[in-house]
């Protein structure tokens, strides 16, 4: 386990220094319900939690950057220099933190000298839980604070997706960021993505936990069908403007979808289409049925999500379908589904204190005669956002 002195420690070995340098903290996050969501235009029902990235970092007084992350260390010293940020495959997981520089720079925000930064995170890479992100945006914060930037919160998240659009050449929406950005402890927030109206909701869950599994299937958002799924509901939503004046799936309702959905031409964008739509629904429904206490009406939305992410968004596959699947079938829990972009990654689930232990026990059991290895399982708090980490802190 890395405590906050060891990474101090690292840092002034690794970069030779004896300066104190300054830390910073993003969160990951989890989506609780509304999948897929984002990029159409719909809603989805994010938090941040309290595992994440850490970033400490110094000003140099040259142009040079150097990057290094506790979780790659076999890449060594990642160096560049800011008049050379263009994305370099050979660079791997420091393009992010490139991107998230690159993008500040290109929109006029003065960088003025090179820095060294030294990440770590304790987000299992590949897991679905928005490493990137949370790699971004402690990135942004980073240049924020060491560059006394006046940046509005709001501009850094939209930045942030940029890097994953633009610089990447991911098309993924503004979920990931955003929960990130404005993250707040002990809460979810429904967010419109269309609108980016949001409104945070208390998650009191009276005896139960969530429960973060790790298929350990790794997922590469780029190289997956990711992009696929979203030209499909784009031609989804062509087709559906032919009649109706809409700018997203997110704006109808199933009864709208109902009525028209024989304007889509095509059986598999249909099918694309429909999930948009009813998850939408189903989000919306979630924050009303949280903020109500019907705990079991919530995690009859989480079961229905998955569902339609199986059947008809098609981006589920067999772990995460078996751990859903048993979830759904153990005592004490009251809902389970995939959390992230799917094909692979994480599940999250509602589980009753007392039979925590049980379910991972089964889960495992089950898992591992499947497919040869276990799951792993995270406890994890839902957290505030990404900031600057100023007094005594624990990982």
């Amino acid at each position: 386990m890395m405590t906050q002195p060891d990474l101090l420690q690292n840092y002034q070995d690794i970069f030779q220094t004896t300066d104190t340098p300054r830390s910073f903290f993003a969160p990951g996050r989890i989506n609780l319900i509304g999948e897929h969501t984002d990029y159409n235009g719909g809603h989805v029902f994010p938090a941040a939690i309290s595992l994440g990235t850490y970033a400490i970092a110094r000003k140099r007084t040259d142009q040079t950057l150097r990057f290094y992350s506790m979780n790659f260390p076999d890449a060594g010293i990642i160096e560049c220099t800011l008049s050379d940020l263009t994305f370099n495959p050979d660079h791997d997981w420091a393009n992010f933190p490139k991107g998230m520089i690159h993008i500040f720079i290109e929109h006029g925000f003065t960088i003025s000298s090179g820095m060294d930064i030294l990440f770590y995170g304790d987000i299992p890479n590949g897991a679905g839980l928005s490493s990137s992100a949370s790699i971004e945006m402690a990135t942004g914060v980073v240049l924020e604070e060491l560059f006394e930037l006046e940046i509005d919160q709001l501009q850094m998240i939209r930045l942030g997706q940029k890097v994953e659009n633009v610089y990447l050449g991911v098309n993924s929406g503004i979920m990931d960021q955003f929960a990130i950005g404005k993250g707040k402890k002990d809460h979810a927030m429904l967010l419109d993505c269309q609108t980016l109206q949001f409104s945070y909701a208390p998650v009191e869950l009276n005896g139960y936990e969530i429960v973060i599994i790790n298929s350990n299937k790794q997922r590469t958002l780029a190289g997956s069908k990711y992009n696929e799924r979203r030209s499909e509901c784009e031609q989804a939503l062509m087709d559906l403007r032919t009649e109706l004046p809409i700018d997203s799936l997110g704006e109808l309702t199933g009864e709208q979808f109902e009525q028209h959905k024989q304007l889509i031409t095509n059986d598999i964008n249909r099918k694309r289409a429909k999930h948009a739509v009813y998850e939408n629904e189903r989000t919306v429904r979630a924050l009303s049925e949280l903020e109500q206490g019907h705990l079991e009406a919530f995690g009859k939305l989480m079961n229905a999500s998955h569902v339609s992410l199986r059947d008809d968004y098609e981006v589920t596959g067999a772990e995460l379908d078996k751990i859903a699947e048993t979830a759904w079938n153990h005592p004490g829990v009251i809902g389970a589904r995939m959390t992230g972009a799917g094909f692979g990654g994480c599940a999250i689930a509602i589980v009753e204190r007392a039979q925590i232990d049980n379910f991972k026990k089964t889960l495992t059991t089950v898992y591992s005669e499947d497919f040869g290895y276990p799951p792993s399982f995270y406890e994890t708090k839902i957290s505030d956002g990404a900031k600057e980490l100023v007094e005594e802190w624990q990982l």
